[in-house]
């Protein structure tokens, strides 16, 4: 797996270094893979019979992908648990992989899908003894491995930090970074950017469209006494920012890229000039291409926010 990919995006704090930690470029896609190998050798570690047993999980996409990958490779068998807002591409990938997918259309009470997958995963194994639920919202293997693993590449390549803005979904990745700079490098502030909509950090419901960041109901690892600061991030503002860097920068990331670049955009007059900040970039655009980077896919959803005054406003900053 790749650790040590950063590209400079320093035009979004004037003054500052700006280092973007790209972990799209990983085999699976999406820094989900980390969290995969992790999920799946704690379940070899629990003593459970395989290949006899399915693994089963619930993901809005990269975590299937990743995990769909690991377990071909395993001769594991797979059941991936999603919902509408699923890109189809990652969900074709899963299919690809040998994953069963099964896609639940019922909204929770916070207006998600989230709790009704975990509803679903629940009943499945109660029913069949042999299915295992990896469960990445308790397990602490998936921030482990983003302790040992992107924390550590992040200060090995850069040292001294400053800001961190990282985004928070099942809140794996933050977690595990934000443990190693308290251990390692107290001094750097850990920003946790969530899309509005969420409730992870007790903001009111609302519907969300875009896969990645944000959850309909609170996640069992997450530790809040270890971030400084919550973003919350419209899933306007973020594609905006998607589609104004592919546009001017020629970058193509993901949704959850979007929403961090976002909140790293809106905390710059407040980074103090010279400062090392570095965000981290979950996934790459590929996947999105029908949905953020598709324009009646965004006029539908946000009328405001057509290719047109995307470009006109690129051109007005430029």
């Amino acid at each position: 797996m790749l650790d040590d990919v950063f590209i400079r995006a320093d035009h979004l704090v004037p003054g500052s270094s700006v280092f973007l930690k790209l972990e799209g470029l990983n085999p699976a896609g999406s820094v989900k893979l980390k969290t995969a190998v992790a999920l799946v050798a704690q379940a070899e570690e629990s003593g459970r019979e395989f290949p006899r047993t399915r693994l089963i999980e619930s993901t809005s996409g990269n975590l299937g992908v990743a995990l769909a990958m690991v377990c071909a490779a395993k001769g594991y068998r797979l059941t991936c648990v999603t919902d509408p807002n699923a890109n189809a591409q990652s969900m074709r990938l899963m299919e690809a992989l040998g994953a069963e997918v099964v896609v639940i259309d019922v909204r929770d009470g916070n207006g998600g899908y989230l709790q009704s997958r975990i509803n679903y995963i629940r009943d499945r194994v109660a029913r069949e003894p042999n299915t295992y639920w990896l469960n990445q919202y308790a397990n602490p293997a998936g921030p482990q491995a983003h302790r040992d693993r992107t924390g550590r590449a992040i200060f090995d390549e850069l040292g001294h930090v400053d800001y961190a803005f990282i985004g928070a979904g099942t809140t794996g990745t933050l977690m595990g970074c934000a443990e190693f700079f308290r251990q390692h490098s107290p001094a750097t502030r850990i920003i946790a950017v969530d899309s509005v909509g969420s409730v992870s950090f007790g903001g009111p419901p609302a519907r969300r469209h875009i896969p990645g960041l944000g959850t309909s109901r609170r996640p069992e690892i997450l530790d809040e006494g270890k971030i400084d600061e919550v973003v919350m991030i419209s899933e306007a503002a973020a594609v905006e920012m998607c589609r104004m860097l592919a546009e001017e920068r020629g970058l193509l990331l993901g949704g959850s890229s979007g929403t961090v670049l976002s909140a790293v955009q809106e905390k710059a007059k407040e980074i103090p000039e010279g400062s090392v900040v570095v965000a981290i970039s979950p996934d790459l655009g590929e996947r999105y291409l029908e949905t953020i980077y598709n324009d009646s896919w965004v006029a539908d959803r946000w009328p405001e926010l057509t290719y047109q005054e995307i470009s006109e406003i690129s051109q007005a900053g430029a």
